[in-house]
């Protein structure tokens, strides 16, 4: 199942972004600085399946270091990253690309999930981020850090506001200059006034950590 996701405009997302500096003013600097959010701009050609199985692949990982495993990965299945060709594979040949014990397990369960549709893909363009956050997250190995990258970078989602990312919390902390670690749960209070947009937010905390 492919993306299907309407692509914005950079109109729409420049009015965005005014919004936000609206709503906080110390967001002024990070987005002039930096180039205009893609989120929801650009479009993607894998499927569901494949990004859910290379986010497991990169959990906990450096970039560099979870591309070569994902290229391994795809040298394996000759660039047909599919269920029934994940489960074809013995699990040793895909400890052999890197792939540690545990994420081996899931990128199994995963494929299982797809093919029995407990994950149904046709379906999650329609669902709301919260019940695609409720299936996923059934599937051992996926949490909810990897649904909500899934949603906001795969499937052009705005309104996700992932506090449980390290990157957009030190983001937020430079952007306004805290002198002390913010709290997930104060940082999912205060992203109640970004409802709508919330995932711009967090890419612009990321390109705050980034500068």
């Amino acid at each position: 199942m492919k993306s299907g996701v309407n692509l914005m405009t950079a109109r729409k997302m420049r009015q965005i972004t005014n919004k936000i500096i609206e709503v906080d003013p110390k967001f002024a600097g990070v987005i002039e600085k930096s180039e205009l959010c893609d989120l929801g701009r650009t479009k993607v050609n894998d499927s569901y399946f494949k990004t859910l199985v290379q986010s497991i692949i990169s959990q906990q990982l450096a970039t560099k270091a979870a591309e070569k495993i994902n290229d391994r990965v795809l040298a394996l299945v000759k660039k047909e990253l599919e269920p029934e060709v994940i489960l074809s594979l013995k699990p040793e040949l895909l400890r052999s690309a890197g792939i540690s014990n545990a994420k081996v397990r899931a990128i199994t369960e995963l494929s299982i999930a797809s093919l029995d549709n407990r994950v149904n893909f046709s379906k999650f363009k329609q669902m709301p981020n919260h019940l695609i956050t409720e299936e996923l997250t059934k599937i051992w190995g996926i949490g909810r850090w990897t649904s909500e990258m899934f949603l906001i970078f795969h499937m052009g989602r705005l309104n996700v506001w992932p506090v449980g990312d390290l990157g957009v919390r030190r983001g937020w902390e430079k952007i306004h200059k805290l002198r002390s670690d913010i709290d997930p749960n104060k940082l999912d209070k205060k992203g109640i006034k970004f409802e709508g947009f919330q995932s711009v937010v967090a890419w612009y905390c990321w390109r705050a950590v980034d500068s």
